[in-house]
């Protein structure tokens, strides 16, 4: 590959033989079927080649097309494992494993963004990238002041591909969806065509990590990378090590499992109260959990705070984010606490004010409830282990058409502002579940959550305090005391 290909007839083209080779894998089997192989072994293989062809086609392609199959990746874990053990790998693959670009292309992104004397401003600079994703590839290297760095290099014509990828995919929605059953792929691709332009802007990218850096910083749970230089498709930020969240879902211990699990859902609901942003991009490939800090040499450099043998998590990638000036919407954690407590009247009331529920349907609040709690159960319990088999439970009572759940749910309305908070946290769940984790998500919810807590009590007018203390108080202030 010389090159992001960047015309849009030849993109459409790679893009047209994912429904065709399923067709024609089709016509395959049943050529194999009929000369002796058993259906289990012929399905088997069926699937293994159509997962190697999507992360080929997806992975070469790059662009909206792998954005597209990094957005599938988190929701494998609800798939029936007979359809979900072909397609993880190749999924997992995409979420920072992309065929890189050419080393002459990288050569002159930075020649052009940083100067024709770009190799000055490192003491070393790996060639070979580290990560290669959707529109863009990561090289480490060493900063000229000594600072190990992150080099994200955006591919050429990226915006171009992720566009038109994201166009084609759309017509081709009918044909992907058996890919995840029970999941509407159109609007999936067109929130993420909606995302296009922020993504592409490293300026908006370095401004929401610097946020969240800032926030963050000394954080014993949570590390984000400062950033270092930013410029029109390149950003450098700090290095940080650790594993990627891929491999702790793969073959991490449960007690690792368990802490990336309770952090993931630490950062999902303290960020936005934090720094007024949500993360919107949370597959595995972004985050990372890093070492414990469990020795004195370890200590030195470590945020004060840190508990002795705690994982943290370092997060990556701020180039979609939500901007949420307040933090999470009051009306999620008070509906939220409301359901648990069971009063079916006051959260249909709710989800009918912020237009969950349009003003020409009528349900019945008490049906309502009964398809939200199955859902909601993780909040409501002391702890909760996330696992595929409670995921892929709600996956087939919501998607079977004949359940009351599904004829329920296709009478629900999504309001566009909270369409990218819904995915996030449909991910994010994904990934709790792919990770097996134990995970006390009441806590985070009471920590974090507005309108989750029920508000206290108005207590005694303690804005007048008594004359014999307020002279003190004034003397004080007067004296500098």
């Amino acid at each position: 590959m010389s090159d992001l290909p960047r015309k849009a007839v030849t993109r459409t083209a790679k893009l047209a033989t994912l429904p065709l080779g399923f067709a024609g894998r089709a016509t395959w089997g049943l050529g194999k079927r009929i000369g002796g192989k058993s259906a289990e072994i012929v399905t088997r293989e069926l699937q293994q080649r159509t997962a190697d062809q999507l992360f080929k086609v997806l992975g070469e392609l790059k662009g909206g097309a792998m954005k597209f199959g990094q957005a599938l990746s988190v929701f494998e874990s609800a798939l029936p494992e007979e359809i979900a053990g072909p397609y993880r790998a190749a999924l997992t693959k995409l979420q920072e494993a992309a065929p890189p670009m050419p080393t002459h292309t990288v050569h002159a992104v930075l020649a052009e963004r940083l100067g024709e004397e770009w190799r000055e401003l490192f003491l070393e600079f790996e060639e070979k990238p580290s990560a290669a994703a959707s529109i863009g590839q990561v090289h480490r290297a060493v900063w000229h002041d000594g600072r190990q760095v992150a080099v994200k290099v955006q591919y050429p014509g990226a915006g171009e591909a992720l566009l038109s990828d994201l166009t084609q995919l759309s017509r081709f929605a009918r044909l992907l969806g058996p890919l995840i059953p029970g999941m509407d792929i159109k609007p999936l691709i067109t929130e993420l065509r909606d995302r296009v332009s922020e993504e592409l802007d490293y300026a908006l990218e370095a401004a929401a990590q610097r946020a969240h850096a800032a926030e963050f910083a000394g954080d014993p749970d949570v590390v984000v990378p400062e950033v270092v230089h930013q410029g029109e498709q390149v950003l450098v930020t700090e290095w940080i090590d650790g594993v990627p969240l891929a491999e702790i879902i793969s073959d991490g211990t449960p007690e690792q499992q368990d802490r990336a699990g309770q952090l993931l859902a630490r950062f999902l609901f303290s960020g936005p109260a934090r720094t007024g942003l949500l993360h919107a991009d949370p597959h595995p490939g972004n985050f990372r959990l890093l070492p414990p800090v469990d020795t004195r040499e370890s200590q030195e450099g470590a945020p004060e705070g840190a508990p002795e043998g705690a994982y943290r998590l370092g997060v990556l990638d701020f180039g979609t984010v939500d901007r949420l000036p307040g933090g999470l919407p009051g009306i999620i954690g008070e509906a939220l606490r409301l359901a648990l407590e069971g009063d079916a009247e006051a959260v249909y009331e709710m989800l009918r004010e912020e237009g969950f529920v349009k003003e020409s349907i009528d349900l019945d609040p008490d049906a309502v409830l009964e398809y939200l709690l199955p859902i909601i159960e993780p909040a409501g319990l002391e702890e909760f282990t996330f696992t595929r088999s409670w995921i892929r439970t709600q996956a087939a009572r919501i998607a079977d058409p004949r359940s009351p759940a599904h004829q329920l749910g296709k009478q629900l309305n999504l309001p566009p502002s909270y369409l990218l908070i819904h995915r996030v946290t449909l991910s994010t769940i994904g990934v709790l579940c792919q990770l097996n984790a134990t995970v006390r998500l009441r806590d985070e919810l009471e920590g974090w959550l507005p309108g989750f807590l029920p508000e206290p009590e108005p207590g005694p007018d303690l804005d007048v305090a008594p004359e014999t203390d307020a002279a003190p108080v004034e003397a004080a202030v007067d004296t500098g005391a």
